[in-house]
């Protein structure tokens, strides 16, 4: 926790302070619910609602809300470490945030994962379709990800962990230049109980970086419930 505390969380906070002032930095706060529900040994389900508002635009502090999304992935495990999964999500933006149209995303996603010592590693591979009323965005998503507990070699009811994952993104779309993405994360997490852990944590996106490069920072937190 000290290592983590030292290196990763004051390179986040810091990157913020230091993007203020510039005309292509934008924050936002974004809380989230969600509950995973298994079906079987190796299908399951996950739905989840969450929020984004801005918290900072325009060179200024100005809280107001952007969106909505409701979320809903059907996960079927192939292999004692591997996955595919169907998405479907719903971007409410219309009546929202003034001139925007709402949004629908579809998503197929593989992933592994692979815990050779107490910190677990994964992969997942996603391809996008976001369907707007006048064109459809066509994205790849590739994301590195790793979770370890804090306390001990297992994680325990009570104890926390830590999340860090590396992301990168290419949107495409007819008539329009790709545009490439990344992003960096890190969260810390807290098991309640079996069926309930909460995560909180800062996310940094490089955005366009090929082109009209856009800084994003984001607050997230995160209450998931398990059946």
């Amino acid at each position: 926790m000290s290592f983590i505390s030292r290196a990763f969380l004051p390179l986040l906070f810091s990157i913020p302070m230091s993007m203020l002032g510039q005309d292509q930095f934008t924050a936002y706060f974004q809380p989230q619910i969600a509950l995973n529900y298994s079906v079987k040994d190796d299908y399951s389900h996950n739905f989840s609602v969450q929020q984004r508002s801005f918290v900072y635009d325009d060179n200024q502090i100005d809280v107001k809300a952007r969106q909505l999304d409701v979320t809903h992935f059907s996960k079927l495990k192939i292999a004692g470490n591997k996955s595919l999964a169907l998405g479907i999500q719903y971007r409410f933006r219309n009546g929202i945030e003034a001139n925007k149209g709402d949004e629908l995303r579809l998503t197929q996603q593989y992933s592994s994962t692979f815990k050779p010592f107490k910190v677990r590693y994964g992969h997942r591979l996603r391809s996008e379709q976001r369907i707007s009323t006048n064109f459809t965005t066509y994205r790849l998503r590739y994301r590195f990800a790793f979770d370890l507990p804090l306390n001990g070699d297992h994680l325990d009811i009570g104890e926390a962990y830590f999340v860090g994952s590396l992301e990168s993104l290419l949107s495409m779309a007819r008539s329009t230049t790709p545009q490439y993405d990344q992003r960096f994360t890190v969260h810390l997490g807290w098991l309640f109980t079996e069926k309930m852990k909460l995560q909180t944590g800062l996310e940094y996106r490089f955005e366009d970086y090929t082109h009209r490069t856009q800084h994003i920072f984001m607050v997230l937190t995160s209450l998931v419930f398990s059946l």
